[in-house]
């Protein structure tokens, strides 16, 4: 009804000093009118300002975490959620829920367009520290419960598909590759070590204290 008042009429309404019953309750309809208007009109800036920071918090994410996993939880009961985001977060992961349409610009306005293809359905966002523990986890839980089915993500600043997240799930953490690589590189030395001990047993003597691990550890260098 609104929509057929001018302006003209408005203000020829809500300007006269003496108004009839009928012309006043006409100029009573159209001030609430005009204020639901201008609330609503508020009320769509305020959420489209909410929907603005939400993309950019995504954004922000897709830009800065190690890596991102995108799966789609279809079927995992609530207490199976709770589970799966209990144990990403013991490990520095943090798991979101976002509505496709914010994600999707998310990913387009931080340069992984690609990545918009895997998001349809149902979603969940893990945003890991480095390249593969938020990979891990995921690939763990999904084999305890096929309803979590992984789709893929971004390592690396680059888009990957799910076999490539199915890969790094299979590779150990930062500390674990460290340890690995410390225990190749003490491999030989350890070795030698024992050799040296075989060795002087064999002859019926005891190497002096710290004598195995200088020698082996000189001969190493």
């Amino acid at each position: 009804m609104l929509n057929y008042v001018t302006e003209v009429e408005k203000r020829n309404l809500l300007t006269r000093p003496f108004l009839s019953p009928r012309m006043s309750a006409r100029a009573f309809f159209i001030c609430v009118c005009d204020n639901r208007k201008k609330e609503g009109e508020g009320m769509n800036k305020t959420v489209l300002e909410q929907k603005q920071n939400i993309v950019s918090e995504i954004q922000g994410k897709f830009t800065n975490s190690g890596s991102t996993v995108v799966a789609e939880y279809r079927g995992l009961s609530v207490a199976e959620v709770t589970e799966l985001r209990r144990s990403l977060r013991a490990e520095g992961v943090e798991m979101k829920v976002y509505k496709n349409t914010l994600a999707s610009r998310a990913a387009e306005a931080a340069g992984f367009t690609e990545l918009q293809e895997q998001l349809t359905g149902p979603n969940a966002l893990a945003f890991g520290t480095d390249e593969t523990t938020a990979a891990r986890i995921m690939a763990q839980f999904a084999k305890k419960h096929k309803a979590l089915i992984l789709k893929g993500g971004i390592v690396e600043g680059k888009v990957v598909d799910q076999a490539t997240i199915k890969e790094l799930s299979n590779l150990p953490n930062r500390e674990g590759m460290l340890s690995m690589f410390l225990s190749v590189l003490n491999a030989p030395i350890s070795s030698f070590a024992r050799a040296i001990n075989a060795v002087a047993e064999q002859r019926g003597g005891a190497p002096a204290e710290g004598t195995t691990e200088e020698t082996a550890a000189e001969a190493a260098a």
